[in-house]
């Protein structure tokens, strides 16, 4: 089962790691996180309950385009399409395009890991 490690950190301090990175003075580790959002807040709310639920549908069911996920799940498919662009920005779903437009979404991972720190950055 793979599993997305996720972060939350400050975009200053994301900043400084991702020049450290390209500087050579930093070298990630195995296990750090892929992704990274700016607060906790951020994360709820592109992780949703809904959007948990949408995310489990898609892999249980893998269907071959959004009218199908539509359908599925009573919403629009411009509403889907905006919410998977989304996830799809932090690696949360994978869209394909494939023929006459079609896109069919795929959940490459079953488990979102989120590091965070006790200290909250004000």
């Amino acid at each position: 089962m793979k599993t997305l490690k996720v972060g939350i950190a400050s975009l200053e301090d994301m900043k400084k790691r991702t020049m450290a990175i390209a500087r050579g003075r930093l070298k990630p580790a195995k296990g750090d996180p892929k992704v990274w959002f700016t607060s906790p807040e951020s994360f709820a709310k592109v992780l949703s309950n809904k959007n948990r639920a949408l995310l489990n549908l898609i892999a249980a069911t893998h269907p071959d385009s959004l009218q199908v996920l539509a359908a599925r799940t009573g919403r629009k498919a411009s509403n889907l399409s905006r919410t998977l662009k989304t996830m799809e920005r932090y690696g949360f779903v994978r869209l394909h395009k494939g023929t006459r437009g079609k896109i069919r979404p795929e959940v490459p991972y079953r488990t979102i890991s989120l590091t965070l720190a006790l200290e909250a950055a004000e």
